[in-house]
């Protein structure tokens, strides 16, 4: 999985939702180059949908400015907060859970984000494992299927 490095906030405990690509999914394999088009497709439906209401939405509905970062050898993405009042950051790896052989996306609330980062990674993880038609671990612990499943 993706190694992340140690936030230097020490107040909280992170949490991690992990969006695991099924046999059923839209594609078994990941790279976080899918995910950056991902979000842009999030981003461009978020702008037609402010065009419509004549208001910046994507600017509320993705208040993250996007970093890509190297920690020993694994890529990931740094979405930094354009407020940090509101928003501070989220971690995005691409990689395989130490359990499993299926692919997954991590989404890493860490130590000292605020609830709206929270409230975005819950978000985030449900678009993204809709979008990928897979299944979804939430922050909570909780299982969520957007994969077809047979009955």
């Amino acid at each position: 999985m993706a190694n992340f490095p140690e936030t230097e906030v020490t107040d909280g405990v992170s949490k991690t939702a992990y969006i695991k690509m099924v046999d059923t999914s839209i594609q078994q394999t990941l790279t976080l180059d899918d995910v950056k088009k991902a979000f842009d497709h999030y981003l461009h439906m978020t702008q037609l949908t402010g065009e419509q209401l004549n208001w910046s939405y994507a600017n509320n509905a993705f208040p993250y400015t996007v970093e890509e970062h190297i920690h020993e050898g694994s890529p990931y993405l740094l979405l930094k907060g354009k407020d940090t009042r509101l928003y501070k950051y989220l971690l995005i790896g691409v990689g395989k859970k130490p359990s499993s052989t299926e692919d997954c996306i991590q989404i890493v609330v860490p130590r000292g984000a605020t609830h709206g980062d929270t409230a975005k990674a819950n978000e985030f993880s449900r678009f993204l494992a809709r979008r990928f038609q897979a299944e979804l671990q939430m922050l909570n612990g909780r299982v969520m299927y957007f994969n077809p499943r047979k009955l």
